[in-house]
């Protein structure tokens, strides 16, 4: 019984210190190498500030930048420690006034117009912290913007098609443009 406990003991151990210390080491110095810039959280800075990051929306409200996806999380927008979905279903009545408050929203901050409001300005996304939404989203808030800013909107279409990324290796995904990487760029 002795042997079988220490058998066990010194197993445990072991695959704690494998499992536990030399994997995460290993994997987070191979990310460190190869992946520096992602390792370190895609953060983007500006006059060597760190204002955000690539790979998390954040919560522009301003009429004079474009805004992002909705947020899931919770007890704040866009929260890291509290990535996930809001799990309501299509046809929750939840969901349901959450999209139709959202719309109302969109209607107020620009009632000129009329074209139709692409979905991902109006639902979330599945971690509630997407950094990008669809050029047509963009394209769809840039009369607001135009008029806020006093700018030819045609200066906006080009900042957006400039700032839109390609599908990954040209098959997965959809063409998609980074909210914060964009308004950094219509402020400079």
């Amino acid at each position: 019984m002795k042997n079988l406990l220490r058998s066990a003991v010194s197993l445990f151990v072991l695959l704690s210190l494998i499992t536990g210390i030399a994997y995460p080491i290993m994997t987070t110095g191979i990310g460190r190498v190869l992946f520096p810039h992602q390792a370190a959280g895609s953060i983007i800075s500006l006059n060597g500030k760190p204002v955000g990051s690539s790979l998390i929306g954040q919560n522009f409200t301003d009429p004079k930048h474009f805004w992002g996806r909705p947020s899931a999380t919770a007890p704040q927008p866009y929260n890291g420690m509290a990535s996930g979905g809001s799990n309501l279903g299509p046809l929750n009545p939840a969901l349901l006034d959450a999209v139709k408050g959202r719309i109302d929203a969109l209607k107020a901050s620009d009632p000129s117009n009329a074209r139709p409001i692409p979905a991902d300005l109006v639902t979330a996304s599945g971690s509630g912290l997407d950094p990008h939404i669809s050029p047509e989203a963009a394209e769809y808030q840039a009369p607001r913007i135009a008029k806020a800013r006093n700018i030819p909107i045609e200066k906006l279409n080009a900042l957006i098609a400039q700032h839109t990324e390609a599908r990954l290796w040209g098959i997965f995904g959809e063409p998609r443009v980074n909210v914060l990487e964009l308004n950094l760029a219509l402020d400079h």
